[in-house]
């Protein structure tokens, strides 16, 4: 009877503790959370195995050659948006917190992943594992988002029920890319596609950037014959691979610069002229108020200012009323946006500044008898994430695990939320 109890015991023990007989503690948890990623890696190869052959584009990719002499010869401002780095960021990680507090339902988070983790789009099943591993940060990040794969399996453009992404990955063991007759080679078949030669392949996500996402090329004159690739992919000569090739073939870099240049912007007044957005002020005065329509144009390039994402991204349009004195007889000021509670529900707005449009915004001010009207002040502001209330930052902080981890949300809630001008009129009535 004794024996019995000895027995009974040892066997509560391993049924508390999942342990089976012939099986290593631990073992069948660990294998449990590490299968689905695998899962996934069998079609988004990690990138770290592509570094074994194409060493230079991993390291741009990874941003390693951020701060190469050719880029600092030119007085570029660095301002590289790193494919490679998104999901350790905490940037990412604080916008994706504040949103999750707003309970998104699957197919929403799934919309939010797929050009953060275009494997979503093959996994959406994994979509909260993986931002479960976004949320834990760190090491504890396994999982890749914008990886080689994920941009070397896309094949072409497709409708979307959102309206984006728009790409078509086809997964397989072929990598795609832009060139003719790729050499063979032992550890993966290549294929070549026109989309790579196209802005469409950009827009897919970039979808702000361009009036018309399905066009492979971008339309004005300015920019001819000029793809997104041109400026964000600067050319380079070589082989793409560390092993043997076309040395004197044009290669494209990985880093995917976002580069300002004040020299050339200050000098090239056509490219001011069509990069930045400006505004016209058109008003006339009626008894006892002043009343208009603030204009915002943008040029026919192809490019929303400032950058961002196109989802997060807040304007701000303010006109204000003076006397002659300077002082503020009236304002009224416009939120172009959505807030985090309202973000993919349903179909994504049109950009607030997009290339060859132009935004009317009336307005309706009023003057005291006793004050005269004297100048009419309209700027343009923005921001790159909503503002969350008070209630959503205070549920978002709570679930941080430490004070570290919430001093640094704050500080980037603070600063990515805060209004920053863009431009502005004045016009004397």
């Amino acid at each position: 009877m004794y024996n019995r109890w000895i027995l009974t015991i040892i066997l509560g023990i391993f049924c508390l503790s999942g342990v089976g007989f012939g099986q290593q503690p631990n073992t069948i948890v660990g294998e449990a959370e590490e299968s689905w990623i695998k899962e996934i890696e069998q079609v988004f190869i990690p990138s770290e195995q592509c570094k074994q052959c194409h060493d230079r584009h991993y390291e741009e990719w990874k941003g390693m050659r951020e701060q190469t002499m050719d880029l600092k010869t030119f007085g570029r401002v660095d301002g590289a948006l790193l494919h490679g780095t998104a999901f350790s960021s905490p940037v990412f990680k604080t916008v994706l917190g504040l949103w999750l507090q707003t309970d998104p339902d699957q197919e929403q988070r799934t919309r939010c992943l797929s050009c953060h983790a275009p494997a979503v789009t093959v996994f959406p099943q994994h979509t909260d594992r993986i931002i479960d591993q976004v949320m834990k940060g760190g090491k504890r990040v396994k999982i890749e988002g914008i990886g080689c794969s994920a941009c070397h399996l896309i094949t072409g453009t497709q409708e979307n029920a959102y309206g984006h992404p728009t790409f078509k990955i086809t997964s397989g063991e072929t990598l795609y890319g832009p060139y003719a007759e790729p050499e063979e080679n032992l550890v993966h078949p290549s294929g070549q596609v026109e989309i790579y030669r196209g802005a469409h392949y950009c827009a897919s996500c970039h979808f702000d950037k361009v009036r018309d996402v399905t066009r492979p090329d971008i339309p004005g004159e300015i920019l001819k014959g000029t793809i997104c690739q041109d400026c964000h992919m600067e050319r380079s000569t070589g082989s793409s691979t560390s092993q043997r090739g076309a040395l004197t073939r044009p290669i494209g870099r990985h880093w995917f610069q976002g580069i300002v240049i004040p020299g050339i912007m200050l000098s090239n007044r056509n490219l001011q002229a069509e990069w930045f957005s400006r505004v016209d002020i058109e008003v006339k005065k009626v008894q006892g108020h002043v009343e208009g329509e603030v204009l915002v144009r943008n040029g026919a390039l192809p490019h929303t200012f400032p950058g961002g994402d196109p989802v997060l991204k807040q304007f701000y349009v303010t006109i204000t009323l003076k006397n002659s004195d300077g002082q503020v007889i009236d304002q009224y000021q416009e939120r172009f946006g959505r807030t985090f509670e309202e973000l993919l529900r349903g179909p994504i707005p049109r950009p607030f500044v997009n290339g060859g449009t132009t935004r009317h915004i009336p307005f309706s001010l009023k003057y005291p008898k006793d004050s005269e009207a004297s100048l009419i002040e309209a700027s343009v502001s923005y921001s790159l994430i909503p503002e969350p209330s008070k209630a959503l930052a205070a549920k978002f902080l709570k679930s941080l695990a430490t004070d570290k981890e919430r001093e640094a949300a704050e500080r980037i809630i603070h600063d990515y939320s805060s209004p920053r001008l863009l431009t502005f009129r004045t016009m004397s009535l």
